[in-house]
């Protein structure tokens, strides 16, 4: 049978996905902006059906063990009840669930079973879409009353930045984003930013920076007044994070590459570090369903190992009696609770509040990992 355009473009993308080191949603994109001729409709049912795939995947697999094309894991999908294979007991618990045995036998142990269960099946549903509004330029009241005579929003439950769209929205053609009134972060990832209780004046370092998500969200504490470094070892991520700083309003954000010079006077000095380290990504499954199925225990163990030099370099530039937080956006205990463990044993430090924890939660916010300590 001949293909629709759709599915014209849909096995064009499955056929060539890499479950290496390229993620999905980069993958997507990429093809997206090759082929200009899919319109925003096409590309809502492409991904939502490539996603869906990728998230049920060992589930399919299960159901048609002879053949692994994607032609027939498609025709798999459209016949399986995955309401009633939930609860199907014939059914190994880490296939219903779609998870690879060795993380999902993390899981069980770190939460139990059922428990376990429920996170992965979580994690197998569509992440809600959450904005954080941008105190220095707006009110969260302000932006909904502006916003929400085009959008249905909702208040998020705990941040009070926080603005869920209850559909998926361009936010690139808002003027509202266009004038950095507010930045697309999960509502996880907004309290996670709030543990850097920084004050005017201070001076914060943002290890990993990345493009800067987290800066973001906390440097309106400042008050425009003492200075947040943002490093990171990859440069392309520095030169979006600066572009996100202008939008914002942000003056007192300083880029500092991973070969400045500037790094060495900077030792010792910060009042705040945060060390948002590279993680397994579990508690982002949801976004990023791909990761699940490069996971191995030798990649947990060497994350876990960086995450550790990670930390004991960022260390260096903490000021006698200044705080750093370790954060991940993992929910595996090997790279959270035991890790602030072995900072503590290592590192002489103590714990300066409990830890923030967030897990995948229906509708929510997503799985997050923050622990604030002190020399």
């Amino acid at each position: 049978m001949e293909k629709t355009f759709r599915q014209h473009h849909l096995f064009q993308i499955l056929h060539s996905i890499d479950f290496g080191t390229i993620p999905l949603d980069v993958q997507l994109g990429n093809y997206f902006r090759a082929h200009r001729a899919l319109g925003s409709k096409d590309r809502k049912f492409i991904a939502e059906k490539i996603y869906k795939l990728v998230r049920w995947l060992g589930l399919i697999d299960y159901f048609c063990p002879n053949s692994h094309t994607w032609a027939d894991r498609c025709k798999a999908l459209e016949q399986i009840d995955l309401q009633k294979s939930a609860f199907d007991p014939s059914i190994p618990a880490h296939v219903r669930a779609s998870f690879p045995r060795t993380l999902f036998n993390l899981l069980v142990e770190a939460y139990g079973e059922e428990d376990a269960l429920k996170i992965c099946f979580i994690c197998n549903t569509p992440a809600p879409t959450t904005v954080r509004v941008n105190p220095l330029k707006t009110s969260r009241a302000a932006l909904i009353e502006k916003l929400g005579k085009e959008f249905v929003l909702t208040q998020t439950n705990y941040s009070p930045w926080g603005i869920q769209f209850e559909q998926k929205v361009n936010f690139n053609e808002l003027q509202e984003f266009k004038q950095g009134l507010f930045e697309v972060q999960d509502e996880g990832s907004q309290l996670l930013a709030d543990l850097i209780d920084a004050k005017p004046g201070n001076q914060v370092l943002d290890f990993c920076a990345g493009a800067g998500g987290k800066t973001l969200a906390f440097a309106h504490k400042l008050n425009g007044k003492g200075q947040v470094y943002l490093h990171d070892i990859r440069d392309k991520p520095l030169v979006e994070a600066k572009k996100r700083l202008k939008r914002a309003g942000i003056e007192n954000g300083q880029i500092l590459p991973f070969n400045s010079h500037q790094k060495n006077e900077l030792r010792g000095k910060m009042d705040w570090v945060l060390v948002d380290v590279p993680c397994s990504g579990t508690g982002t499954l949801r976004r990023n369903p791909d990761i699940k199925w490069k996971f191995t225990q030798e990649m947990l163990d060497r994350i876990v190992e960086e995450q550790r030099a990670i930390f004991a370099a960022a260390l260096q530039y903490l000021a006698p009696g200044g705080k750093i937080v370790y954060a991940t956006c993992s929910i595996l205990p090997q790279e959270n609770e035991q890790q602030v463990e072995y900072f503590r044993q290592t590192h002489g430090l103590q714990m300066y509040a409990p830890s923030f924890k967030s897990l995948p939660t229906e509708g929510g916010m997503d799985g997050f990992f923050g622990s604030l300590l002190t020399p």
